[in-house]
């Protein structure tokens, strides 16, 4: 059985994390924006999306992540992502979006100064 769906946040070095677990998808994204959107509002130089405990990702949630993406840069934060389950990177190689995020394989390489 796949771990149920969560977001949590903390700061490490500053930056803002966000770890999501379990499956994000047409269900689940719609916390997962609200989540993001209110990261992003409060302000900071990099937010990093912890995807390592993600079982399931679809179209949907593709769609929330670019458009925080989007949101980050209009408020001059980055945004990175955390994906090390091959399945998972193979979503976003797939439709194309490696070149548009930054991936880091583990979360201290992703917050680091």
């Amino acid at each position: 059985m796949d771990e149920a769906f969560g977001i949590s946040e903390h700061a490490v070095n500053e930056v803002v994390v966000v770890t999501v677990t379990g499956e994000i998808d047409v269900a689940t994204a719609p916390a997962l924006r609200e989540r993001l959107y209110a990261i992003i509002e409060r302000g900071g130089s990099r937010v990093v999306v912890d995807l390592l405990a993600v079982t399931f990702i679809d179209s949907t949630a593709l769609g929330v992540l670019i458009g925080a993406l989007k949101r980050c840069r209009e408020h001059g934060t980055s945004m990175h992502l955390v994906v090390a389950e091959a399945r998972i990177l193979k979503v976003f190689e797939i439709t194309g979006l490696t070149d548009l995020f930054t991936f880091f394989p583990t979360l201290d390489e992703a917050t680091r100064p």
